[in-house]
């Protein structure tokens, strides 16, 4: 992850450093996977081989047409200035195809739900292997309440960033990766005839003769969830890296899941029950049992921390696209990438509690993974063909892609939701909330953007300049900041007027109206500036990229001293402090909220609309905090927001 202020750097070589940062970095959901998957495999029942040989042949399979097909050699070209996730890639089709918005909407907040359930049963997976140790044999162990420990540290870290541990991430999850593939080589060893399962057709005859296959493939799914987070986590690490390194990873999980296959083949008929039977540990030597569960909980830890910073990530962008309200973001490292919203960070540490103390084994958590995960793949497919046929490539290429990989995905979301009675539904209602609230936000600026008053600032130039001029009025700043929605030189919302001139005429020696554009670039990082009246006007239009974190404060000081540097300014004061030559004066931004007037006159659903907008609007993070602001230097202010005042009623006159 490069530095916040410069370009990506050594991570996204391919080197040695970039291999291991991958490792650490991207593969931790994924990697973690044979913890649970072969468990919940084999369930309660006795052992049967031609379960186990066809749900291993499905697994390898869908790694490799899942993972590796359609993420690592296609999904990771559709990259957006080295950016993934399909945040990213739906800006890539924007603007041809701006109704794709909404899958896009339904792919993140599938995908936001998910990172609810991914900690808990990573972890807790990991924690339950402690019940394989024989002198804790018959010991209620907490195991619930260590899970929630584990989370809740992990979650409280987040505000001070990873950047000195990230280090260690990588040589982390080599280790457990060599640890994989080497228990999965001694499990060979004894039983080679389970390569078989590399043949499809023991797959395929599986699904079509054994009773259950359906819910059988629903939880092989659980071993590509993870791929879905690798595209997100491109601009991290680089094609590149990610590519080369998922050789090793590909390698060492399919030959740990052929060897927790072969232990089971030697266990035919067998049933598996109690709270220490899991294949992933009974492979493992009684000897190395305690190294390999403590590598276990470090190996959770690392792709928990991995599922919370690439959430970060998604509401980021989200925010900046406009899709949520914004929040306070935090950049706590000097690492790209790395950063913290606290409001996001509660409300999921909240909801990895509510998932671990509702289901209390990860055994039952498996049962509600994976819904959310194959609606944000299928919604991936669909942007991935657009984006291919606006590419130009074959169409008879992406009709292909375009069948089959709706076809697969289908298939596995039909499997996911006949899990919907054993806890699926909760996703499912995490995701439909967070669609929600996108919902409401998208249509609330359509709304506004629709009814909202603009006015031409040339009508009251005059006013402005005379105001500025007018000594007998107390001086309110040096330079008056206004954040503006438009982008048009000579127009600027009412409000804004409304409050330099009626609600407290503001005097100041220059007025700038800012507008800032969010482009479709992640890290853009342009200026416009346009002199309306010399010494009085200005607006300064900034283009910033997605992933850009907006420090006005720091921004328009930056641009006004350039202004002043060739003569465009003249800002005329006798008293400074700063250490350069070039005084800018005092600076005074004023952001202006809105709440819906009485005098309003809208339709019902558009007024329950507003409502919510306003409502959620007025307790997420404060504008000052969004626009990297100082306190000492805002002012906000109210004003009404009147979109379609009331004008069909009658009052009569009495007395005359």
């Amino acid at each position: 992850m490069p530095d916040s202020h410069s370009s990506p750097d050594r991570y996204k070589r391919l080197t040695i450093p970039g291999l291991l940062f991958t490792l650490g970095i991207i593969f931790g959901d994924i990697g973690t996977s044979p913890l649970y998957v072969m468990r919940a495999i084999v369930g309660n029942g006795a052992i049967r081989g031609e379960v186990i040989l066809g749900s291993v042949s499905l697994i390898i399979w869908t790694l490799t047409l899942q993972t590796s097909i359609k993420y690592v050699l296609l999904a990771l070209r559709a990259d957006n200035r080295g950016e993934g996730g399909i945040f990213s890639l739906f800006t890539l089709v924007r603007r041809q195809r701006r109704g794709l918005i909404y899958l896009a909407m339904i792919g993140g907040s599938a995908v936001l739900a998910e990172g609810m359930l991914t900690p808990p049963i990573t972890v807790a997976s990991a924690v339950e292997g402690l019940y394989c140790l024989d002198f804790l044999q018959g010991v209620s162990l907490p195991t619930v309440w260590i899970t929630i420990g584990i989370i809740t540290a992990l979650f409280l870290i987040q505000q001070f960033g990873t950047g000195r541990t990230a280090r260690y991430f990588g040589p982390v999850m080599l280790l457990w990766f060599l640890m994989l593939g080497t228990l999965g080589v001694l499990q060979l060893i004894h039983f080679p005839s389970v390569l078989r399962a590399f043949n499809p057709l023991l797959g395929i005859n599986m699904l079509l003769h054994q009773p259950g296959a359906l819910v059988l493939l629903g939880t092989v799914f659980l071993c590509t969830t993870g791929a879905e987070a690798l595209y997100a986590d491109l601009g991290y690490c680089g094609r590149k890296n990610i590519q080369v390194t998922w050789i090793l990873v590909k390698t060492t999980l399919i030959l740990n899941y052929l060897g927790q296959a072969a232990w089971c083949m030697q266990h035919e008929g067998e049933v598996l029950s109690g709270q220490n039977a899991n294949p992933f540990f009974d492979i493992m030597p009684e000897w190395f049992l305690p190294v390999g569960i403590a590598l276990a909980v470090v190996a959770a830890v690392v792709a928990s921390q991995g599922i919370i910073s690439g959430t970060f990530t998604l509401v980021s962008e989200a925010i900046r696209l406009g899709l949520l309200p914004k929040m306070t973001v935090v950049f706590p490292a000097k690492l790209k990438g790395q950063l913290y919203v606290p409001t996001v960070s509660w409300l999921l540490l909240g909801g990895c509690i509510f998932v671990t103390l509702y289901f209390r084994q990860s055994i039952a958590m498996e049962a509600a993974y994976g819904v959310s995960v194959t609606i944000t793949m299928l919604m991936t497919t669909i942007l991935l063909a657009n984006y291919f046929e606006l590419r130009r490539k074959s169409p008879w290429l992406i009709f292909g892609f375009l069948i089959f990989y709706l076809g697969l995905e289908l298939d596995f979301l039909l499997a996911n939701l006949l899990k919907i009675g054993q806890g699926g539904i909760l996703t499912l209602l995490f995701a439909t909330v967070l669609f929600g609230l996108m919902y409401v936000w998208l249509r609330a600026k359509t709304i506004k953007s629709r009814l909202a008053q603009t006015v031409e600032l040339s009508d009251y130039l005059d006013q402005l300049i005379t105001l500025g001029n007018d000594k007998a009025q107390p001086r309110y700043a040096t330079n008056l900041v206004f954040l503006s929605e438009t982008a048009g030189l000579n127009q600027l919302e009412e409000k804004i007027l409304y409050s330099i001139l009626q609600t407290q005429p503001k005097r100041a020696d220059n007025y700038w109206f800012v507008h800032i554009e969010v482009t479709d670039e992640p890290y853009t990082m342009e200026y416009e500036a346009h002199t309306i009246a010399p010494d009085d006007v200005y607006k300064i239009n900034f283009r910033l990229g997605f992933r850009v974190e907006q420090r006005m404060n720091l921004f328009l000081k930056k641009v006004v001293r350039e202004l002043i540097e060739s003569d465009e300014v003249h800002i005329e004061t006798r008293y400074h402090i700063e250490r350069d030559a070039i005084p800018t004066g005092d600076f005074k931004f004023v952001i202006v909220q809105e709440f819906l007037s009485h005098e309003n006159d809208l339709p019902f659903s558009e007024k329950i609309i507003m409502g919510i907008y306003l409502a959620v609007k007025s307790v997420t993070a404060s504008p000052k905090n969004w626009f990297g602001l100082d306190t000492d230097s805002v002012e906000i202010e109210k004003v009404p927001l009147v979109l379609h005042p009331a004008k069909n009623f009658r009052l009569k006159r009495l007395g005359k």
